[in-house]
Parts: C-alpha cells; sequence; structure tokens
C-alpha cells in the first residue's frame, strides 16, 4: 500500500461532496509538527488497507473517524456501540457526526450489564466494558473481510489508571493517533483545522462514571442518570456535566465557569424538583465544579482517615 499522497487525497475530499461533506481548510494553515503527526496517521491507516472505527462521537474518535475516511474514503467504517451505558443523545450525536464526515456508520448492541464483573462496579470495570466492545468490534472486523480494528485513544489516555485501554489491546485493537503522539488539545486543534463541528465538545465517559466503584450498576440507575443530566442541561444550558449519583444524592458537577449558570434561586428550586421526581432525595451543586474522577474522593478521604487513626485529620 502507498504512503497517503497529501494533496490528491485532499482534492479529491473537496470535489467528491458525496463521499465527504466536511470543510477542510487549506492543509498550508495547519502548523508543521501537526500536519507532520497527521501524516503519519493517515500513512499508518492506509497501511492496514481497510479500518473499522471504535467510534463514540467524542472528538478522538470523530478525528480518527475523518482521518481513517481520509485516507481509505469507502474502506473505512465507523462502528458505536449502544448500550445502558450511552446517553441517547450520544448515539444521536455519533449518527449526526457520521454523516457530516461522510463514512460510513454501523450500531452494534453490547451487553456489558450482563456481566458480573462489570456490574459490581470494581475500580477496574472499565476493563469489562471494553473486553466487550473489544470482542464486538474484531468479531464484526472479520466478517466485513479482515477489517483492522482502531480507536480514538491519544498519547494522555496511556497514562495512569486506564484498565479500558488495556482491554483494548488484548483484542488487537490499534491507536495511530496515540503512535503518531497527539496529545488532547492537538487533538482539537487538528480537528479545528479539519473543520469537525465537535472539535471543542467536552469529554462524554459512560453514564456508569457517575456512579461511585462498589456500589451496583443497573439499567434504572443509569437511566436516571441519563434523565438527570438531560434535565440539568435543558434548564441551564450547561456544556461540560456529571450528575454523580450518591444512592439518595443527587452530586451536580459543572464546569467551574458555568457554576454562575445556578446563581438563581427559582433555577435552583426547578432543578432540585426536577432531580427529586426522579428518586434522589438530595440535590446538591458541587462548589468546587467538575473535575475527572471525583468518585475516587470518597475512597481516598477513608482511606486517609483510616491511617490517621480515624480523626479524619491530615494535618
Amino acid at each position: 500500500m502507498p504512503k497517503y499522497d497529501e494533496q490528491w487525497s485532499y482534492h479529491k475530499m473537496l470535489t467528491d461532496t458525496a463521499k465527504a461533506s466536511t470543510p477542510v481548510r487549506q492543509y498550508s494553515e495547519i502548523p508543521d509538527d501537526l500536519r507532520k503527526k497527521m501524516t503519519r496517521v493517515l500513512d499508518e491507516v492506509a497501511s492496514y488497507g481497510s479500518v473499522l472505527v471504535a467510534f463514540s462521537g467524542g472528538i478522538d474518535s470523530t478525528l480518527m473517524a475523518m482521518l481513517a475516511k481520509m485516507a481509505l474514503e469507502d474502506r473505512a467504517v465507523a462502528v458505536t456501540a449502544e448500550s445502558p451505558s450511552l446517553p441517547t443523545s450520544e448515539l444521536t450525536e455519533a449518527r449526526r457526526l457520521a454523516k457530516e464526515i461522510g463514512i460510513r456508520h454501523l450500531v452494534v448492541a453490547t451487553n456489558e450489564l450482563q456481566d458480573s464483573n462489570y456490574v459490581s462496579n470494581p475500580a477496574n470495570r472499565c476493563y469489562f466494558c471494553k473486553k466487550e466492545l473489544g470482542a464486538k468490534l474484531t468479531e464484526l472486523a472479520l466478517q466485513l473481510g479482515g477489517y483492522t480494528v482502531v480507536d480514538g485513544t491519544n498519547a494522555e489516555d496511556l497514562k495512569g489508571h486506564r484498565p479500558g485501554a488495556a482491554a483494548l489491546i488484548e483484542k488487537g485493537v490499534r491507536r495511530p493517533l496515540a503512535d503518531a503522539g497527539f496529545t488532547k488539545d492537538e487533538v482539537r486543534s487538528l480537528a479545528r483545522y479539519l473543520g469537525l463541528s465537535n472539535y471543542d465538545k467536552p469529554s462524554m465517559p459512560c453514564l456508569s462514571s457517575r456512579v461511585a466503584y462498589g456500589e451496583v450498576i443497573t439499567p434504572e440507575r443509569l437511566l436516571r442518570i441519563e434523565r438527570a443530566e438531560e434535565t440539568v442541561r435543558s434548564l441551564t444550558g450547561v456544556r461540560e456535566l456529571r450528575v454523580r449519583d450518591h444512592g439518595t444524592v443527587a452530586r451536580i458537577e459543572v464546569g467551574r465557569n458555568e457554576r454562575k449558570f445556578f446563581f438563581n434561586e427559582e433555577l435552583m428550586d426547578h432543578v432540585s424538583k426536577s432531580l427529586r421526581k426522579l428518586g434522589f432525595v438530595h440535590v446538591t451543586l458541587d462548589m468546587a465544579g467538575y473535575r475527572s474522577g471525583s468518585m475516587n474522593e470518597t475512597s481516598l478521604a477513608i482511606e486517609s482517615s483510616a491511617h490517621d487513626g480515624g480523626s479524619g485529620n491530615t494535618a
């Protein structure tokens, strides 16, 4: 397979509107370092001959789908998993983005809630979810005719506790963005240059991430979280949001610069009343705002208290 021909594909994308409707800016506008990394990804993807992209509709997988389409045209397919842990709005968005890119889009059902290891919600919960997803994607790739499975993992995703990434590696899923050294900011930057409409979309992990480790995951619980977040978004207009499920308590986290949207007594009453109708007894706004991994803070605080003799003082 020859290396990706940048100029040929660029002009073809501009003239072939039936295959790609996304507006692409002149490559000369893209900084050299980003263009080099982009070319490396395109070369890697082109070398596979045909690829199946794990496509959640987030910015990482959207960029990966776009580059796969640029490199392989009709030999690139985007696949989205449909499950109770994926908000319905995200599946709708994935369909819209696939159409925007012009890539063939398939949806497969995953059944991670049938796995007791996942439902019990251990610290490595994501491993069992991605193991299920990886199995479905590799099976579909074989059915399509020996496609290589790729995802949108970037270089920063490989840092820290990432059991899901390990599960995908075990299934042979490739990660071209990470291989090329793309950071999250670079992903967003290149997506903006390529005209992708979701280049600034906040991250949206699965709904199970709103439940503390050790608390059982159920379809009903996930649906309540989804409805709670839909309600808060519709009432406030916030973009970055998590409704953390603490059983009887709904703890709302929003972006630090979006906390001001709640500074209205009538709105707060409306939000509280609406979420209480969903079964929560108490509704709170986290004063610190959104931060990744906040559900781990309770267990860390308990461990710290135990180490200090139960006094709760950390000195």
